[in-house]
């Protein structure tokens, strides 16, 4: 099935959303495709990401399916624009989610720049949960939250990994980010997972000069149709940029990060080092919240 149009991040999402609305709705591809006057090929191009639908295609869509509200908005929102390359995500964290997720899935390999906490994909249920409680007050809302990033760690270890690189800030690895025992568990998973034949687990040192990498993190998706993307994540808001002259800068900038990196022996035993002096540690108090 030839693809038609550019598949961008919002692309992406938007064929997520149709899927999942229909599923939810318990409404076959056919059934659907019947009820708003299409051929189901076209919708099940739509569902995949091949083809852009209309706005007023998305509307049938969701008509047909009873959705309403918050939900309803959300997808429209999504359908604006669909093929407009670059793409600011604000407001609710479940669509800039979901956009993170359709990269992951769709990506060939991965290279995450986290200067400041260990990556999500990387992320013991501990050490997320520690992060998450700072953010959120509902229990429901955590645990949620945590499983949905231990559902997203498959696309590294399940079946057909991605290839995954992540390069930590050394400040990441020192945090005190819960108790002890949450952080030297999560060093040790880092150790575990560095040994897989997919996973690469680089430290960048502290005080090792500038380097691109001071300008902030990033993680750069390289995906299975040859195109690429770049994702800043902020405290409310995303930007995914797939334009072609950009993403070349980062991937130069990736380079410049590995220069000033130690090398993944060296970085997996520093690592084991910290967690051992956390364990012999007879001070640990945690900084202000």
């Amino acid at each position: 099935m030839p693809k038609t149009d550019t598949v961008t991040p919002r692309a992406r999402t938007l064929a997520a959303a149709i899927r999942e609305v229909r599923t939810d709705a318990g409404c076959g591809l056919r059934e659907l495709a019947r009820r708003i006057g299409i051929h189901f090929q076209l919708l099940s191009q739509w569902e995949y990401g091949l083809r852009n639908p209309r706005l007023e295609d998305v509307t049938a869509i969701l008509g047909a399916l009873g959705v309403v509200g918050a939900r309803k908005q959300q997808i429209l929102a999504l359908a604006r624009g669909a093929s407009e390359p670059g793409w600011i995500t604000y407001g609710p964290a479940g669509v800039q989610l979901a956009a993170v997720i359709e990269c992951e899935k769709a990506a060939k390999s991965i290279v995450e720049w986290s200067p400041m906490s260990i990556p999500g994909l990387l992320q013991t249920p501990g050490y997320a949960r520690a992060l998450f409680g700072s953010y959120w007050s509902s229990e429901y809302d955590i645990d949620q939250r945590v499983m949905v990033r231990l559902e997203r760690r498959h696309r590294i270890v399940g079946a057909d990994p991605a290839l995954f690189e992540a390069l930590i800030g050394e400040a990441a690895l020192r945090d005190r980010i819960g108790s002890p025992g949450t952080m030297a568990e999560q060093l040790r998973s880092l150790v575990e997972v560095a040994g897989y034949r997919t996973i690469t687990v680089r430290v960048v040192p502290a005080h090792c000069g500038w380097h691109p990498g001071i300008a902030g993190p990033f993680i750069l998706y390289s995906l299975m149709d040859k195109s690429s993307v770049v994702y800043f994540e902020h405290l409310g808001s995303g930007a995914f940029v797939p334009d072609d002259h950009d993403v070349r800068k980062y991937r130069a900038a990736v380079k410049g990060v590995q220069a000033v990196a130690m090398s993944p022996a060296d970085s997996t035993r520093f690592i084991a080092r910290l967690a051992e002096e956390i364990d012999d540690s007879a001070d640990w108090t945690r900084p202000c919240a």
